[in-house]
């Protein structure tokens, strides 16, 4: 059962650079699609395709990925066919401020219905005093004032004849009209008239009481001829301003015929014009300061809050484009995009529809918001103040929301998912839907929602979602999920090359030449823990090419080599090398214990990788054993277990091994062992069942009393029936164990022993490669539980023969005869008399 170690050849699998017919990826042409993600291609087509209710799209998939870049560039493709949405803006309501009207435009328009208002109220400011301090229209103002003069004179006139006649005076004073007595066309004074004799004054009296009737009737009629003046002057006005307002909008009704909501809105404003025709006969001057004050006290005793238009009566006619589709508001189209594009071209990419990326996805930013600004001591908004947020902007087109960003803001979810539900966006606040504020505030229209909203995140997350959010499957019912890695193939190889080329002008790095594409098409198969894989996570691989960028540039060469991308991988090593260093320090001078040579019983070198962020390495621990009898069955106790440091996985291996020891010994016979396993100087937590096979070849030589051989290191989990499984980070780990083993110096027995199932996982430095290839080291595939005994002891682990035993003299032989003895102690310590004590037969005292 003898294995053979790994040849030197298949622990790293080099690139084949004379595939590549080119001499630098400067020759190469941007590589359009996504590698070996024919699955997400696949989805989002399907995604973007579909047109009905929840078909949103969730991309998961690693962080690093190049997720955002790859949907990025696959919809830039997508919304270019598409047509461009509609504009949307927002106007002032004029029978009811405070809800604004949200009126739809086509593509572009909305900038020209702005500007043509803001033209109308400037000629208005124009036209209307011309039109006012015009003879014509003085001439007929004049008339109606003359008329309305001419009638109150007559009236007054007719009374102040009939008075005379009856030598009664018709006097206008500071306090109005008053009749008075008159002698020879003089008024008579008090006294002169208390001369008078009583008969005359009763006569004068009863004159002028009838007078004062006849005068207090022709008053009464002065407001009703107040009311037909002011009537004629306001038609006059109407007139007039009908007229010119006509004339002023007849150019902007055209600019948007057909188009019933505008046009209604348009006549909505003409009649607000005539009506206050008025506010243009100064040139359209702001209300002074003094009414501002008084309107302001108006609106506060009536509960209200202030309107900007109060200072400026004119802002109601203004236009908010709160979605703008022109072509001014966008980009050309590209097919590269980045997120930082997005963002650099105001969240907007190409032609079509819109492609907007929310880095903030806030309620506010999500919904849009109602601002206010502070005037008269009082919070004060309007129609003008509305800001749109993305879902408005993006509308017609595509939403991008990092996942994570929009949980961890307070109602950003359960908002979002309400606008996709109703499929419009009605602005909230979060503090009038928490109940917190009472500010007065407007309701504008709500706008239907025409989107298509991406989602990103992990896997974790979105399985998370799924079974936690019931709404979570029913408004996104597309995942694309996106691969960690494909196949290690030549096609793959071409294809990845074009990636780099993508990579290197997006960046603006050098070019690779053949042998840099080479290094990291091995470079990402390490990334991926597999010879016949490459990683599709991008992001670790553009640091490594900026930085051997850097280094090729100071050494002024044309293009990026095999070891400027060395010098970078050793570079970032360096930078990150502290832990692991003061860890094989610890281990050479004998402060945390490994044997790397010599044997020891029952004690076994394991191997582990730690993570310290975006830092792993491998590092051995001594893994040991002990037995005895036991009471009544089998049991190894997981010392990590019982002081809590084991993890479950841990703990599962450890079971195993139970399972295994019960299973492969005294099938005929209840086991009496009892077995204790640690981790020797372990202080943190301990998970995984990569160790679970060291850990049974160390309880193995605890029963057996065969000693390991301390030059070995062992990782590997075992099942219940022996065979050994893959495991992860086996790079990592080997190159942990040979570090040590190369500081103490090579002996040429020293080796690790891996699963058979991880060789085509190797991409091992070129230091471990060489020291194999020198037959320094060796790496040994295990298959099954029993030739790891035979490499590690020193002796076969022995098959069970026809007459049900081991051979005489193998481990597994002298494991079972001390399973076995301990059995018969056990029964004999069961049968003792009650008056015994001890294990030595003797009596007690």
């Amino acid at each position: 059962m003898a294995v053979e170690p790994v040849p030197a050849e298949m622990l790293y699998r080099a690139c084949d650079v004379g595939q590549f017919t080119f001499e630098t990826t400067a020759e190469l042409d941007d590589h359009a699609g996504l590698v070996g993600q024919e699955r997400v291609l696949e989805a989002l087509r399907f995604g973007t395709g579909i047109r009905r209710q929840g078909y949103n799209i969730f991309v998961l998939g690693q962080d690093g990925a190049g997720k955002h870049e790859a949907v990025l560039r696959f919809l830039s493709g997508v919304a270019l066919k598409e047509r461009a949405p509609s504009d949307w803006v927002y106007v002032n309501n004029f029978r009811t401020p405070h809800k604004p009207v949200a009126l739809e435009l086509g593509a572009g328009t909305g900038r020209a219905l702005k500007e043509g208002m803001a033209r109308l109220i400037d000629d208005l400011k124009v036209t209307i005093p011309s039109i006012i301090e015009s003879e014509e229209y003085q001439n007929r103002r004049q008339s109606i004032d003359e008329e309305y003069q001419e009638k109150q004179e007559q009236a007054f006139e007719e009374l102040r004849a009939k008075a005379e006649t009856q030598e009664i005076a018709l006097l206008r004073t500071p306090a109005g009209f008053a009749l008075a007595p008159v002698h020879d066309g003089n008024v008579l004074k008090p006294d002169e008239f208390n001369k008078l004799p009583e008969q005359e004054r009763k006569r004068i009296e009863n004159t002028i009481e009838t007078l004062q009737k006849e005068l207090a009737e022709t008053i009464e009629h002065v407001p009703g001829w107040e009311k037909e003046h002011r009537q004629r002057v306001r038609a006059l006005n109407r007139e007039v301003a009908e007229r010119a307002v006509e004339r002023a909008m007849r150019e902007l009704r055209s600019l948007f015929e057909g188009m019933t909501a505008v046009a209604a809105w348009l006549t909505a404003v003409m009649g607000d014009l005539v009506e206050n025709i008025g506010m243009f006969a100064s040139g359209g001057d702001a209300v002074p300061e003094q009414q501002r004050a008084i309107i302001a006290m108006q609106a506060a005793m009536q509960g209200r809050g202030p309107d900007l238009g109060a200072s400026d009566p004119l802002r109601r006619y203004e236009v908010n484009i709160v979605v703008d589709n022109s072509n001014e508001a966008r980009k050309s189209g590209s097919s590269k995009w980045r997120a930082q594009d997005i963002a650099d071209a105001g969240g907007y990419i190409g032609g079509g529809a819109p492609i907007l990326y929310e880095d903030h996805p806030t309620m506010a930013n999500l919904l849009g918001r109602v601002e206010h600004m502070p005037q008269m001591g009082a919070l004060v908004t309007d129609f003008t103040l509305i800001k749109p947020g993305s879902l408005h902007r993006a509308n017609g087109g595509y939403l991008l929301i990092d996942a994570l960003k929009l949980l961890r803001e307070p109602l950003a979810w359960e908002a979002l998912k309400r606008a996709i539900r109703r499929r419009k966006v009605v602005i909230e606040s979060a503090g009038e839907y928490l109940s917190l504020i009472s500010t007065v505030t407007l309701e504008p229209d709500p706008i239907p929602l025409d989107i298509k909203i991406i989602l990103f995140g992990d896997r974790y997350l979105y399985y998370m979602l799924s079974n936690l959010d019931p709404d979570f499957g029913e408004l996104f019912k597309v995942a694309a999920d996106f691969e960690d890695e494909i196949d290690r193939e030549p096609d793959n190889d071409q294809l990845y090359a074009g990636l780099i080329a993508s990579t290197c002008r997006e960046e603006g790095l050098l070019p690779l030449d053949r042998s840099g594409v080479g290094r990291v098409i091995e470079r990402s198969s390490r990334q991926a823990e597999d010879a016949e894989k490459l990683s599709t996570v991008m992001r670790p691989i553009v640091d490594l090419l900026c930085e051997a960028d850097h280094i090729a540039r100071s050494e002024a060469a044309a293009a990026i080599s095999a070891h400027h991308i060395d010098e970078a991988v050793d570079a970032q090593i360096a930078r990150a090398d502290r832990l692991r260093e003061r860890s094989l320090e610890m281990i050479t001078r004998d402060i945390v214990m490994i044997d790397t040579e010599g044997e020891r019983v029952g004690q076994v070198n394991g191997l582990s990788v730690l993570s310290m962020g975006s830092v792993s390495f491998g590092r051995p621990s001594r893994i040991t054993a002990r037995v005895r009898m036991g009471l009544g069955s089998a049991r190894v106790i997981d010392i990590e277990r019982e002081v809590a440091l084991g993890g479950p996985i841990h703990t599962k291996g450890v079971l195993i091994l139970s399972g295994y020891i019960s299973g492969q010994f005294l099938p005929a016979i209840p086991l009496s062992m009892s077995a204790s396993v640690v981790f020797e100087q372990s202080y943190g937590g301990v998970d995984g069942d990569s160790a679970s096979s060291a850990e049974l070849y160390a309880l193995i030589s605890a029963l057996a009393e065969a000693p390991i051989a301390q030059g070995l290191a062992v990782t590997g989990s075992v099942n219940q029936l022996g065979e050994v499984q893959a495991i992860g980070g086996v790079n990592d780990k080997i190159e942990g164990f040979f570090d040590i083993c190369m500081r103490r110096g090579l002996t040429g027995d020293q080796g690790v022993l891996i699963p058979a199932s991880n060789v085509k996982h190797l991409m091992l430095r070129q230091d471990v490669v060489d020291a194999v290839e020198r037959g320094m080291f060796a790496i040994y595939p295990v298959e099954h539980v029993e030739e790891g005994v035979e490499l590690l002891m020193g002796a076969p682990a022995g098959i069970r023969g026809p007459d049900g035993k081991f051979p005489d003299g193998s481990i597994y032989a002298r494991t079972e005869q001390r399973l076995a003895a301990f059995a018969d102690n056990q029964i004999r310590f069961a049968q003792r008399p009650a008056d015994e004590s001890g294990t030595n037969g003797r009596k007690g005292a």
